[in-house]
């Protein structure tokens, strides 16, 4: 596992094509921003483990700006 430290503004970029970047830190909670192609599905762990393990999810909502 790659351990990386960053502050507010800076970013991390995932096989050339995924974009993490930091918008926030407040205390314990950080605000990231991921720009993925579309065809990358991006997941909270708890969300990924419901959908390996067959559970259902509620649809997803399109955000503003999306395509």
């Amino acid at each position: 596992m790659l351990m990386l430290s960053l502050k507010a503004g800076q970013s991390v970029v995932i096989a050339g094509n995924v974009k993490v970047k930091v918008f926030q830190v407040e205390g314990e909670h950080v605000k990231l921003g991921i720009d993925a192609p579309k065809d990358v599905p991006v997941n909270r762990e708890e969300v990924q483990a419901d959908i390996a393990a067959g559970k259902p999810r509620p649809p997803r909502v399109s955000l503003a700006g999306e395509g």
